[in-house]
């Protein structure tokens, strides 16, 4: 078997978006280096200064250099059939594999990572970059951040991993079922290989334990594993991959349950690589108020976190619509509600419709009587009920619990007459979470799809 042992040096640190300057190929027959290849690349975009103050390469230096299109054939002949092995092997493979698409050629290799290998020949090193590594295991590197000096060092490193490798971790690695295939470098396959084929949420965490990404999933491992698939070019992927140490996971009865989990657990920690979910709210709220003079007084407000809504609408025109039903429906004055901006006494006084209260013709006592009414009619016509589905196991039972229109909580049991005496006597025993229309809408879709399910409270 030969291996492709490969270094580039880039202008960049996505593949989509910026070029190769120089690469270097140690061609490794599993006992020593048996060719070497190395050369600088004109990327045909400028070297950026950070860049050149790192390796040293500037754009004069590559100014007469072959394009990648010129060498494209010539590394893909190289690589084409070997076992391609880097320090942080998908960095190299991505860049590489994505420029020699450009040029046409599909670059399918097998991949090893040096410091997934490293992490289990050697454990237990205070780092694993390369420079680290090898001034603990006393391999010279010389020329460090240039493409054939860490070339040449990650060969030498490599000699050092097959000669250490009593337990046959690089023949696992090859696998072509092994999860150390697409892992991130990070990351255990442990981590993975103990997550169920269940329904649940997943928490991938940095070095330091903080929590960088929430999901769920269907089916726990699969989700995870979909992850770590494929070699997708852009930087912010590549970030996030190489920031994954560790995966916690909790298992849930249903994907229902788990989608419920995930919206609230993203609301709670905030992970920086959550982004869609942070920003589901309902834009519009109708709010009550007492104002200065004593009426209760109804609006239509742009939702904020701390409003208390009666209700919430996607749009203006929904909320506008509800509360003109219900100014018609209970006969509450237009003005009062921020329909009208008269300064006199609303329209709807001539006509009868309001009773005066915008002019103080009806007292606070009586149309803030009529108000409440409203109000309550309001919460009447929020439903209540409880959603009854599978547990996390055979002989359990989950429940999602909706009170008044608002998600309350969830939590499972075993006693399938455990509804019978109604809600109060098992509220005690779920887990309450934040109710917002996101949820609220899942749960009403679902209960919708499988009226089955449904329990009246």
């Amino acid at each position: 078997m030969l291996y492709a042992v490969v270094d580039i040096e880039t202008t960049g640190g996505h593949a989509s978006a910026n070029g190769i300057t120089e690469v270097a190929i140690n061609i490794h027959d599993g006992n020593e280096v048996v060719e070497r290849y190395s050369t600088l690349i004109n990327p045909l975009i400028n070297i950026p200064i950070h860049i050149t103050a790192l390796t040293g390469i500037d754009n004069e230096m590559v100014k007469s250099a072959p394009t990648f299109a010129d060498v494209a054939l010539q590394i893909y002949q190289l690589l084409n059939g070997k076992v391609f092995v880097a320090h942080n092997v998908n960095f190299d493979y991505s860049f590489l594999k994505h420029h020699l698409a450009a040029a046409g050629y599909d670059l399918q290799c097998k991949k090893l990572c040096t410091v997934r290998m490293s992490r289990k020949v050697f454990p237990g090193k205070v780092s694993y970059s390369l420079g680290k590594l090898c001034s603990s295991l006393q391999i010279p590197l010389q020329n460090r951040h240039r493409a054939a000096g860490d070339a040449d060092a990650t060969s030498l490193l490599f000699n050092l991993l097959l000669q250490h490798d009593v337990d046959g971790v690089i023949f696992e690695m090859l696998k072509k079922t092994s999860k150390e295939q697409v892992l991130p470098p990070h990351l255990d396959k442990a981590a993975v290989i103990r997550l169920p084929n269940q329904p649940g949420v997943y928490y991938f965490k940095d070095n330091k334990g903080k929590i960088i990404y929430v999901g769920k999933a269907k089916d726990l491992k699969k989700r995870v594993t979909s992850h770590f698939t494929g070699n997708k070019p852009n930087r912010q992927r590549q970030d996030f991959l190489k920031n994954i140490h560790n995966i916690d996971y909790v298992v849930c009865g249903t994907e229902l349950m788990a989608l419920i989990l995930e919206a609230n657990e993203i609301k709670r920690l905030w992970p920086e690589n959550n982004r869609a979910m942070k920003r589901y709210e309902h834009k519009y709220d109708l709010c009550v108020f007492e104002g200065q003079n004593g009426y209760l007084r109804l609006a239509i407000d742009k939702h904020k976190t701390n409003n208390k809504p009666l209700q919430s609408f996607n749009n203006l025109l929904e909320g506008y619509n509800f509360l003109n039903h219900l100014i018609n429906t209970y006969q509450l004055c237009a003005k009062l509600c921020y329909l009208q901006k008269a300064a006199t006494k609303c329209m709807a006084h001539e006509n009868g419709q309001c009773f005066g209260a915008c002019s103080g013709i009806e007292t606070v006592a009586i149309y803030n009587k009529r108000l409440n009414a409203a109000l309550e009619d309001i919460q009447n016509m929020q439903p209540s009920f409880a959603l009854v589905d599978e547990g996390r196991k055979d002989e359990e039972l989950s429940c999602l619990v909706v009170e008044k229109g608002k998600f309350y909580g969830m939590g499972y049991f075993t006693d399938k007459n455990y509804l019978d005496d109604g809600f109060e006597p098992f509220k005690e025993n779920l887990s309450t979470y934040q109710s917002n229309s996101y949820i609220l809408n899942l749960i009403l879709n679902h209960a919708e799809q499988h009226p089955q399910k449904l329990y009246k409270l």
